[in-house]
Parts: structure tokens; sequence; C-alpha cells
């Protein structure tokens, strides 16, 4: 019930997405090394998901992880310093602080977990060099104002810096969400992290890339990746090249499972006011509901999946070393199929364990 991907499908439902061509491609393929960059015609159409990118715009990489590694190790060295906000998919704090020194901003959950751009221009150093977003946000999905997000982009502009913009979420969430523009198509130095794991569904697919207009940085990067994957895999980057042809009909399908599973956390809430907090997330296929219960987020979580076989993650996984993250939190999913089963579960574990409050 925490998932915080898309409802994946079948080897089977993407090829029969496959236009002839692409059948042929995928089962007569020549399964030697492919390019480190990525397959010529995989990134020509990756860079058509964005408005101002081309192919040479495009490093492939064997999923998201990599790419995080890639650009960090890259941008940033011992006597760097790098902003990013709390709280955060791990490696974007923990690779930062390894490598330099790290200033954490949080998100204010007062408001709608949003980003003082205040609070950013105050961490800036003269030697910051990198600073990592990510909208929607994950675990509270979150979308940051179209107008913060270009007074970031202007403020990183002014000192030179560095914008990693972790993006794995554009495009999902209710299908009336308004999504922010990807940042290496509005900014010179930003760099588009997004991968087929999450709003695609398909992270079996390991294929991740960075899509930035500072082929310096590109490069780098590509020569780094010698020394990790060193290319994709050939037949994903194939089947890759389906899903992305499909991608309106992929994320329509993705969202649509959103828009049906959001209407039942609202009346499950409904009956719980007592326990919970709850606010609709701007996008993504993740909330991060406040618990009220006097045992604690971490002690209910654990009675969940021990005693019902429910699975949350409480916000103590995304404590940071960088600052205070809320304690009250826990991470939901709702961008599967089948959460009728999974809610039945959980009701029935609230009626027999109901915690004080």
């Amino acid at each position: 019930m925490t998932a915080s991907d898309a409802e994946s499908m079948s080897m089977q439902d993407l090829l029969a997405m496959a236009t002839p061509e692409e059948r042929a491609a995928f089962e007569g393929m020549w399964l030697g090394y492919t390019e480190t960059f990525g397959a010529p015609d995989l990134r020509e159409r990756i860079a058509g998901t964005y408005q101002r990118q081309k192919a040479s715009d495009i490093l492939c990489f064997a999923g998201a992880s990599e790419g995080i590694f890639a650009a960090n190790n890259v941008i940033l060295e011992k006597d760097s310093h790098a902003i990013m906000v709390t709280p955060n998919y791990q490696s974007h704090e923990t690779l930062p602080i390894a490598i330099g020194e790290a200033t954490g901003v949080p998100l204010d959950p007062e408001d709608n977990w949003s980003l003082d751009i205040d609070r950013v221009a105050d961490a800036i150093r003269p030697n910051t060099r990198l600073v990592t977003i990510n909208f929607p946000h994950n675990p509270t999905g979150t979308i940051l104002p179209l107008d913060r997000y270009h007074a970031l982009v202007e403020l990183c502009r002014k000192h030179g810096i560095y914008i990693l913009h972790d993006e794995i979420f554009n495009g999902l969430g209710e299908t009336s969400a308004q999504h922010l523009p990807y940042i290496a198509d509005i900014y010179e130095r930003g760099l588009s992290l997004n991968v087929m794991s999450k709003s695609y569904g398909l992270p079996g697919l390991r294929v991740g890339w960075i899509a930035c207009q500072d082929s310096e940085i590109l490069s780098k990067m590509e020569r780094l990746k010698h020394y990790l994957s060193i290319c994709n895999s050939g037949p994903s980057e194939r089947l890759t090249m389906i899903a992305l042809r499909n991608k309106d009909r992929i994320f329509a399908r993705n969202c649509a499972i959103v828009d049906e599973n959001l209407p039942k956390w609202d009346a499950f809430f409904a009956r719980y006011p007592d326990l919970f907090e709850w606010t609709r997330p701007a996008g993504s296929c993740m909330a991060f509901p406040r618990y009220k219960g006097a045992d604690g987020v971490e002690a209910f979580c654990q009675s969940l999946v021990e005693d019902s076989g429910v699975l949350f993650l409480p916000s103590t996984i995304y404590s940071s070393d960088l600052g205070p993250t809320p304690q009250d939190r826990f991470r939901l999913g709702f961008g599967r199929t089948g959460l009728d089963e999974g809610l039945a579960a959980l009701d029935a574990h609230l009626m027999q364990n109901r915690p004080a409050t």
C-alpha cells in the first residue's frame, strides 16, 4: 500500500502496442554491446518528450539511480557544496554528503509542502555547485508552484548553480494535475532526470536518462558510465522505444488508476478523522498523511504490517542528517490496482486494534 510506482504491465501487453517494425527490431536484434550514450533512435525518441531537447542532449542510464550517482560525482568535488530539499529520496542527500558539504532546505507542511526560495538563497555559499529538487515530490506528491519554480531557476542562474531535477513522477497523478515544465527545457544548467520506472510503471526495463543542454557535463557523465553499467540492455532499449511511442496511452491508463483510487482514500480518511490528517497530493501516486495516534507512526506501521499484512512507509525512513523531518507521517501509494483488498484489511485492522489518540 506504499508503492511509489504506477501499475506495471506484462511483456505481452507492452509488445501488443508495438508496430510490426518494432516487434521485428526487438525479436531480431543483435545481442552485443549497445552505445554508452544510448541507442541513437532511442535518444531521438526521448528527446521528443521534451520541448527543446535534441538527441545529443540525452544520456541514457541503467535506471535513475545511476543517473543520480553520475550527476553528483561529475558536478560535485570534495570542496564543493550542494543544497537539496528534505525529506527526499535517500541518495539525493547521501551522495552529496559523501562527496563534499551539503545543506538541506525543508519543505513546509504548513504551506502545502512547498519550497521557500528565500531559504534556498540563504543556504547558497560561494562554493555551491548544485541544487537538487524533486517535483512531484517523493513522498508528499507536492508540485512546486510555477512562480516559485521560475524564481528558483533565476536564483541559480544568477549564481551559476546547476539544478538536478528528479522528474520521474512528471505526468503521473490525477488526470487534471498541472505538471511543471522540464528543467532542461527552461534552464541551460538544468539536468532533467527521468526513468521508465515510475510514471510509466515499467521499472523492470531499467532504462533512465538525463537531458541537459550542457554538453560538457553530459560528456563527463558518459565517461563515468564506462565504470558503471557501461551501456544499457539492448532488449530494454527496444522495449522502451515501444513504450515511449505509446506514452500518452500509458500515462492515460496510469492516471486513470489514480483517478479511481484517490476517492477511495478520501472516503477512508473521512471515516477516521481522529486518527489521520489527509490532504490530497498535487501529483504522483503517493501521499504523506499525518498519523495522530498516541502510539506513534513507527509502532502503528509495524503493527499494521505484522498483524494485518498491510505495508506503509513510516516517516522515520525519511529522516535526514541535515535537519529535522516530520516524524508523524507515513507514505501511502495509490498508483496500482487492487486497492479495495488493502483498504478492507486496513479497516479490519483499525476496528480490531484502534489506537488511542
